[in-house]
């Protein structure tokens, strides 16, 4: 989808199924980076696993748009843009927070279970969409809003099953793993107002992101040293957990390929449909969860059904929503916030939405790259290797034989959406 007249019916359609293809590729890729917070459950800090995995992600984040686009193009997209830089960085604070909080929900009742109570994030996030950018603003939107109350609906539906499980008494209780889900939803939610911002102004995703990580760092490790006791108590933890740092930074680095493809979708689809197919990695979290660490086993048929019932109930609200494809009113609405944003900060509009329509008006400019980025790869990738050397098998039972299978199917994903995304938009 375009915010601007399209050329071809092909263009459009084929614009339309990158962000698909996106969404559904960011879902396998964001659900695998959540599977490294079952370390919680061995007694590690929420804060401490928060932490490592914002390490990995800021790691990632400084070498893949490096890798893919050059420092170059990164300084060069944010100096034409440079309002958006304390707009990514909100991003990131509100990602850490809201990251930080799903640890505690996944202690507190597990993976498969909070997964989805956490994402209602695209129910605020259809909500910013449609009040801040005017998304939704014409035919289908009795469609949206019927996803809508499905989202809800199978929210509270794994909400009720959880209240059926015996509770982790020592952490707080199942009560508190619900709000915690809750809570990390509305956070992540929020976080996508910055993200359209961004992209209605014509911001390269791989820029964003990179000014994004300096928020998320911030904030989460503000939250160690204020909860967790300090700066020696932090480090403490950080030698302690050494073994585990690996599995973090691991989680770290999957969740910046899953937000990548995620801002793709969010940028050529919008939030109020990117989002919520993207967030049917709770299929996949629930996967994860059921199959690789054994949640609900010795469970009752019940409560299997009540779990499997909610999920199945908030994707099909999610596949509702994305169904509604924009109508010619809602692009004009588009084009009208685009020109809202162009008139507010002095953009080009011409470039901008040259941006949105797949095309990328800085390769014309042909920034340059550096023999440096190529130390900056390896030395992310040296980290990942002294990391990997001392890491140990997690305290934590799990089947080999299915992460075996999730793995291979997200590393497909990988490849199939990426060579679209290269060969349609070439990143842009």
């Amino acid at each position: 989808m375009t915010i601007s007249p399209p050329k071809s019916k092909l263009a459009s359609y084929s614009l339309h199924a990158v962000g698909v293809a996106c969404g559904l590729a960011a879902a396998t890729w964001l659900a695998a980076a959540e599977a490294p917070t079952k370390l919680v459950t061995a007694g590690f800090s929420p804060f401490l696993i928060s932490l490592g995995m914002v390490a990995g992600v800021f790691v990632a984040r400084w070498t893949v748009p490096v890798a893919l686009k050059g420092t170059g193009y990164v300084l060069a997209d944010i100096r034409e843009k440079p309002h958006l830089i304390i707009w990514a960085i909100i991003a990131g604070m509100l990602w850490a927070v809201g990251n930080t909080l799903t640890v505690f929900a996944v202690r507190n009742v597990g993976l498969s279970i909070a997964f989805p109570l956490w994402n209602i994030n695209s129910l605020v996030g259809l909500f910013w969409g449609w009040l801040l950018f005017k998304e939704l603003r014409g035919s289908g939107a009795g469609r949206v809003v019927g996803g809508a109350v499905a989202i809800v609906g199978g929210a509270c539906l794994l909400a009720y099953s959880t209240s059926q499980q015996p509770t982790h008494g020592q952490f707080g209780g199942a009560m508190l793993g619900i709000v915690a889900a809750l809570g990390a939803g509305l956070q992540f939610g929020t976080m996508y107002i910055p993200y359209r911002k961004a992209y209605i102004s014509g911001m390269n995703p791989l820029s964003f992101v990179t000014v994004f990580t300096f928020g998320e760092l911030g904030m989460v490790f503000a939250l160690a040293l204020i909860f967790d006791g300090g700066l020696h108590n932090v480090m403490a933890g950080l030698n302690r957990a050494r073994p585990a740092l690996f599995w973090l930074f691991l989680g770290g680095f999957c969740w910046v390929v899953g937000d990548l493809f995620q801002n793709y979708a969010a940028k050529y689809i919008g939030i109020a449909r990117g989002i919520p197919l993207s967030n049917t990695n709770q299929l996949w979290g629930l996967a994860w969860g059921v199959l690789v660490f054994g949640e609900l086993a010795g469970q009752g048929f019940s409560t299997h059904m009540l779990v499997f019932a909610g999920s199945v109930i908030m994707i099909g609200g999610a596949g509702a929503i994305c169904s509604a494809k924009a109508s010619e009113s809602e692009e004009s609405s588009w084009r009208s916030a685009t020109e809202r944003e162009c008139d507010r900060y002095d953009l080009d509009y011409g470039r901008v939405a040259s941006s949105l329509r797949g095309e990328d008006p800085l390769s014309a400019d042909k920034p340059a790259r550096h023999w440096w980025e190529l130390v900056l790869v390896a030395a992310a990738t040296a980290v990942f290797v002294w990391l990997a050397i001392a890491a140990k098998h997690p305290p934590i039972e799990v089947n080999v034989a299915w992460m075996g299978v999730l793995m291979f199917i997200t590393l497909v994903c990988l490849v199939a959406c990426g060579l679209l995304l290269w060969k349609r938009t070439h990143f842009s």
